[in-house]
C-alpha cells in the first residue's frame, strides 16, 4: 500500500473514480490525508472481499469513521483497477465500472448539499471484482444464497435511454465477458430487482422502454417500497414534500399522481434465462 500519493497519483485515482469537480477538493484531502490504522483497517476489509462475489455490499463497520471508509473506498479502487487490469480485462470496461464510485459522490451532493456518500455500500460490490458496467447496464455476479448457482443481477445506471437496441448490445457483450472471464462459473440465470418492474408502470406506459426492459423478466415477486420510485426518479427522500417535486415528465407525473391518489409503488425481482435472448 502506497502510504503517500504523487500528485499525478492523486490525480489518476480521481480520474479513475470519475470524481466529479465540485467533490475532487473534498477528495483529495482524503488521499492526501496521513493513512491512519482506521484506512488499515478498511483496506483490509476489502481485500478479504476479492475473489468472494459477495451477494450484498458491506456496511461500514463498528468503529470505523465516515471519513476513514471514504478514504479506503478510494485508495482501494487503484487496487481494484490493478487487479482487474491484471486478469486482463479492458481499461474501458474498468473505467465504466469504477467511475461509478464518483458518481455516488455526485448523487450525495446533489441530495444533501455536501460531499459524502451514503450509498457506500454500494460501492463495494464495484471494489470486489464482482460487479461491473458493460455497455449500458452493471451486471453482478454471485452465487444465489450461499451455496445455490451462479447468477447475475442487472443494473441501470441512470445516464442514458433504456432501448432495447442498447440493452441487447449490452446484454451480448456481457455474456462474452463473462464467458470469457469467468467461464468457470456457470450462469444459472440473469435477475433484475427494480421498482421499473412494478406492473403498474408497465401498464401505464405500455410502450415506453421501461416496458420493453421489463418484460424481459418474468416470475416477478413484489414487494412493497414506496420510496423507491421517489429515490430513482427525484433523488428525494421518502418523506419529501412531493408538492415540491417537479412534473416536467411523464414519468415524474405518473410517479406522483400514484402517490397522490393513494397508491402504493412497489419493487419486482424477476428472473430471465441467460444468456438474454434479444427483446
Amino acid at each position: 500500500m502506497i502510504e503517500q500519493y504523487s500528485s499525478s497519483m492523486l490525480t489518476s485515482i480521481l480520474d479513475l473514480c470519475a470524481v466529479e469537480a465540485a467533490d475532487r477538493p473534498e477528495g483529495s484531502k482524503l488521499l492526501q490525508a496521513p493513512v491512519t490504522e482506521s484506512v488499515r483497517n478498511v483496506l483490509a476489509a476489502l481485500d478479504a472481499r476479492w475473489g468472494w462475489f459477495p451477494a450484498e455490499g458491506m456496511h461500514r463497520p463498528a468503529g470505523i469513521d465516515e471519513l476513514s471508509w471514504q478514504t479506503g473506498l478510494l485508495r482501494f479502487a487503484a487496487t481494484t483497477a490493478e487487479r482487474l487490469e491484471s486478469s486482463g480485462i479492458s481499461p474501458a470496461i474498468i473505467e465504466a465500472t469504477l467511475g461509478d464510485v464518483g458518481n455516488q459522490f455526485a448523487l450525495h451532493r446533489r441530495m444533501h448539499g455536501t460531499f459524502g456518500m451514503a450509498t457506500d455500500w454500494w460501492s463495494t460490490l464495484h471494489l470486489s471484482g464482482s460487479l461491473f458496467r458493460i455497455g449500458r447496464l452493471q451486471f453482478h455476479l454471485h452465487r444465489n444464497h450461499d451455496a445455490g448457482p451462479w447468477v447475475l443481477g442487472l443494473h441501470i445506471p441512470q445516464d442514458g435511454p433504456l432501448d432495447a437496441v442498447s440493452v441487447d448490445q449490452s446484454c451480448a457483450e456481457a455474456a462474452a465477458f463473462f464467458a470469457r472471464h469467468f467461464g468457470d462459473r456457470v450462469i444459472d440465470h440473469a435477475y433484475c430487482d427494480s421498482w421499473l418492474l412494478d406492473p403498474y408502470l408497465s401498464a401505464h406506459r405500455p410502450s415506453s422502454n421501461i416496458a420493453s426492459f421489463a418484460a424481459r423478466f418474468g416470475e416477478v415477486q413484489l414487494r412493497d417500497e414506496p420510496g423507491d420510485a421517489l429515490y430513482f426518479t427525484f433523488r428525494a427522500q421518502p418523506n419529501v414534500d412531493i408538492s415540491t417535486l417537479p412534473r416536467d415528465t411523464s414519468l415524474q407525473s405518473l410517479v406522483l399522481e400514484r402517490i397522490e391518489s393513494g397508491g402504493v409503488w412497489q419493487c419486482g425481482k424477476g428472473t430471465a434465462l441467460w444468456p438474454m435472448a434479444v427483446g
